[in-house]
């Protein structure tokens, strides 16, 4: 059988004295080391870290399980056992899941210290009708501009473009009836300024009604100020006008 001349590459091999070992390491079949699965997890973790630190915004766990390549189930673990560790250590910040993801923000227990640093000419306060308008687009949404008036008794057209300019409500949809009203629902910025996962964190409106016993007062006090004729004295009977005892002429014979 004659030989191929075509010559072959050879494998880089280093000078004698290196044992003829190759110059860059070769593995084939059972030599290939397993790959060690503790390293792969403190990989991620730090990836996880280092990515949720950087983003601007909420990093949703989908994202991160396709950025270090394992399972959404994977990378929640990782995160609750990157915040316990942080709970632990007492650390200035927290790892929270908020608006259906991640990221970093300050503890709450340092949030005097974060207030006397941060100043307040650099935040725009909402105004008292900004804040209620916005209250019942989160709890009645998806809602109407025109029942949002009716509600609270007055044109919110303005505040409600404030909202949507600031990016805490958008247009979700339309309604079907005559005029085609846009229908309104709040942002995943609505949900990340208060730190909420999702709308069913909203504290219960039942926490802030009060209970029958202070609507019944707040009623009764109403219709006192209504009537002034229940809050006067009982006229009481001149001394003339006593009516005369049954029975008392009949001793007079």
């Amino acid at each position: 059988m004659t030989p191929d001349p075509t010559p072959r590459p050879g494998f880089p091999v280093i000078a004698h004295g290196s044992a003829g070992r190759p110059a860059f390491p070769a593995f084939t079949g059972a030599d290939e080391p397993e790959a060690d699965p503790g390293d792969a997890r403190a990989e991620a973790r730090r990836a996880i870290e280092a990515v949720v630190l950087a983003a601007t915004e909420p990093v949703p766990a989908r994202d991160l399980a396709e950025l270090v390549e394992c399972s959404v189930d994977v990378v929640a673990a990782i995160c609750r056992e990157l915040a316990a560790e942080y709970e632990r250590d007492e650390r200035g910040f927290v790892l929270a899941e908020v608006a259906g993801g991640y990221r970093y923000q300050t503890h709450p227990a340092v949030a005097t210290y974060v207030e006397q640093f941060v100043l307040e000419g650099q935040h725009v306060r909402m105004s008292a009708p900004a804040l209620e308008t916005l209250a019942i687009v989160a709890y009645k949404q998806p809602i109407t501009r025109g029942q949002i008036s009716a509600i609270r008794g007055v044109n919110v057209e303005s505040t409600l473009a404030t909202l949507v300019q600031r990016g805490y409500v958008q247009e979700v949809g339309r309604d079907p009836g005559p005029g085609l009203a846009s229908f309104y629902g709040t942002t995943a910025r609505f949900l990340e300024r208060l730190g909420l996962a999702s709308l069913a964190d909203l504290p219960s409106l039942g926490d802030f009604v009060p209970g029958p016993e202070v609507v019944e007062a707040l009623e009764r006090g109403l219709r006192a100020d209504q009537d002034p004729r229940l809050d006067a004295p009982p006229v009481e009977a001149a001394a003339g006008d006593a009516a005369p005892e049954v029975g008392a002429g009949d001793d007079a014979g």
